[in-house]
């Protein structure tokens, strides 16, 4: 559910103090429409934005659902003031977000071409204030959200390390962690991975590593700890790493460099 505030945020940003552009008589029909192929998501978002103007949802395609140019995905119907003025905001937000899906899809069929298991997941590379929106929408894409904020799970990353030694910094975050809260360990050596499952970790981060690199790091593992591989890896690399035995690979791309969506928004019949 997207919070009022955030919706008054949104439509204050666009419309200003003295809106007059949208200032329409009369009543009018809305429809978004992709003018590319992707997977729709984001509106959960649009309609919030129109449902707060109180704008009806006249039929709405479900988030994840694969789109054709040229098919509509929302239709409303309302003021002509209001249905103008919740147009950008439910264009941008729905762009973005479809953007990502489609992205995050992608991935995951490059991922299944070598491997049914395999997770494709986020990052908290995420645009402040869109989070979850960005979240969603890697899900819409058939993706995992991974860590939603730093509640979730403890990451023992390069700095941890280099302040108190790996076998420190997981004693450390054991001793703080709730019998529900996983540790990950981040490792840039592929037989640090092996040091790190014996030192406690859940998770191992192969991190910036070959997939040949991170392959000889999976395979030193115990077969109850998790690997995960990251760092820099595109659609194109996702086949060779998931070919590598690891149960994700989580890529900051999906969210910092998916390309919007393009959407257009007609009024009228």
């Amino acid at each position: 559910m997207i919070p009022d505030q955030q919706i008054e945020r949104w439509l204050q940003e666009d419309l200003g103090h003295h809106d007059v552009t949208n200032q329409v008589p009369g009543t009018t029909s809305g429809r978004l429409v992709a003018k590319e192929d992707g997977v729709v998501a984001g509106l959960d978002a649009a309609r919030a934005v129109f449902e707060y103007l109180d704008v009806s949802i006249e039929e709405s395609h479900d988030d994840g659902t694969r789109i054709e140019a040229g098919e509509t995905v929302l239709e409303v119907e309302g003021l002509a003031r209001d249905v103008l003025r919740g147009e950008r905001a439910a264009v941008n937000i729905t762009g973005h977000a479809s953007g990502i899906a489609t992205r995050t899809r992608d991935a995951v069929d490059a991922a299944r071409e070598v491997s049914d298991d395999v997770a494709i997941a986020g990052t908290r590379k995420t645009t402040p204030g869109l989070r979850g929106i960005e979240k969603r929408a890697i899900v819409a894409g058939g993706g995992d959200t991974h860590r939603l904020d730093l509640s979730h799970m403890v990451m023992v990353k390069d700095n941890h390390i280099e302040e108190m030694g790996m076998d420190n910094a997981v004693a450390h975050f054991q001793d703080r962690v709730s019998f529900a809260t996983k540790i990950e360990v981040e490792v840039e050596r592929p037989e640090d991975g092996k040091r790190a499952a014996e030192a406690g970790a859940d998770i191992v981060l192969f991190d910036n590593l070959s997939p040949a690199a991170t392959g000889r790091g999976v395979a030193l593992l115990p077969e109850d700890t998790l690997a995960e591989a990251s760092g820099g890896i595109t659609v194109e690399a996702v086949p060779a790493y998931a070919d590598t035995g690891v149960d994700v690979i989580s890529m900051g791309s999906l969210t910092h460099s998916a390309e919007t969506l393009d959407y257009s928004f007609r009024t009228g019949d």
